[in-house]
């Protein structure tokens, strides 16, 4: 990938989204691309944290598994993206797997090298405390859905939350720009796949949920939010 793409899509990250040409630039210089293929892995869990990538195409799944083998979806990442969100400023690993799901290209960037330009550029730091605030919030509300809710009002909410982090406004609803299936969905909050499929014909019904016969979820938001107050 040429230097000019990678600060095209460097300077639509939000991380780096107001800084200058000249400020880019030391980031661009270190800065290389990988592509990797449907089923590939950038990394697996446990693997010594070495790397921050940013995704300037296809789409990456983050995913955790227990010793027993059981997989737990975190977060399907898209174009614009930058993973993983620990590591910074320590010696770690990877704290889960990332699989690539449709064919991406990706910039890396050696995590010493990225953490000399955050203690360069003082702004930067804050704005990725920022980041990683807003994804410990994500994960606060996950754990009071798990603690709060039962199992209908939890797959409610994981739509819900899917629309911001996975939609795109489609009229007066927003359209998955991921195509999940039952299992994903059901691995995403630790219930069964049957559960979530009889939610899913519930929601139909409804019409909060419209799918298509390509497979494409356009969603209700607002009538799914109605859901959780009945």
């Amino acid at each position: 990938m040429r230097k000019e793409d990678i600060e095209k899509r460097l300077s639509d990250v939000p991380l780096f989204k107001e800084l200058s040409a000249d400020e880019l630039a030391p980031i661009i210089e270190i800065a290389q691309t990988r592509f990797y293929k449907h089923k590939m892995y950038v990394f697996m869990q446990d693997d010594p944290l070495d790397r921050v990538f940013f995704i300037h195409s296809g789409k990456i799944k983050i995913y955790k598994t227990d010793f027993t083998g059981k997989e737990q979806i975190v977060s399907v990442l898209e174009p614009g993206e930058m993973f993983p969100h620990a590591g910074f400023f320590r010696k770690g690993n990877f704290p889960a797997h990332a699989e690539v799901i449709e064919d991406a290209q990706l910039i890396v960037i050696p995590i010493d090298k990225f953490e000399e330009i955050l203690l360069t550029y003082p702004e930067l730091c804050i704005k990725l405390f920022k980041v990683l605030g807003e994804k410990i919030v994500d994960l606060q509300g996950r754990l009071e859905a798990q603690v709060l809710h039962n199992t209908f009002e939890q797959i409610v909410l994981l739509l819900i939350r899917l629309c911001k982090s996975n939609g795109e406004k489609s009229g007066e609803r927003v359209r998955l720009t991921t195509q999940f299936t039952n299992r994903e969905l059901a691995n995403m909050i630790g219930t069964s796949r049957e559960t979530v499929s009889r939610t899913m014909n519930l929601l139909k019904k409804k019409e909060h949920i419209l799918q298509t016969e390509e497979g494409d979820y356009y969603i209700d938001r607002e009538g799914l939010q109605s859901e959780l107050l009945i």
